[in-house]
């Protein structure tokens, strides 16, 4: 499965950030190109810890977060279309410099390989392990990474394989 916290699986995540355009349409949802960066951005800061949040768990969570968690975790299935965002991480600006937000985000995600922060608290899952922050934090950038068609080109290359062979 894949993890955040694998070089290999890094420098593919910077690779399909580099390769948003303003002029990328999203497959689903309501963002454009510079809200899903901007958002992507500020999910990893919360992650990473980089501007000290503050943690908690809400109610829900506490009853259904570790349920849903071990499923979202268990297997190479992406995050489904629409999953709903945290009032926190919604972005309301329309427009910004992409390519700005692009780099700081890129940012963000080169930080895991360092990544230290023991007071992480999904605000619905609860407390996660490594393990399981490694693979919801590659997830969910594959999955804002997915909504704007950019797309693994080895995963690309091999689905086209096999849709043609008969």
């Amino acid at each position: 499965m894949k993890t955040i916290f694998d070089e290999a699986t890094r420098e593919e995540l910077i690779r399909r950030i580099q390769s948003l355009e303003k002029s990328h349409p999203a497959q689903w949802g309501k963002m454009n190109v510079y809200q899903m960066a901007k958002h992507c951005t500020i999910w990893d800061e919360w992650v990473l810890g980089v501007h000290k949040p503050k943690y908690k768990q809400g109610f829900l969570g506490l009853i259904f977060g570790k349920m849903v968690l071990k499923a979202s975790v268990k297997d190479d299935r992406p995050i489904k279309k629409n999953a709903p965002a945290g009032r926190a991480f919604i972005i309301k600006e329309q427009d910004g410099d992409l390519e700005l937000q692009k780099k700081i985000w890129i940012s963000r995600i080169a930080a895991y390989k360092n990544f230290s922060n023991p007071d992480f608290i999904h605000d619905f899952f609860g407390k996660m392990t490594r393990d399981e922050i490694g693979i919801f934090a590659y997830k969910h950038s594959d999955h804002h990474l997915r909504q704007f068609g950019a797309v693994d080109q080895v995963e690309n290359s091999n689905r086209k394989t096999t849709a043609a062979t008969p």
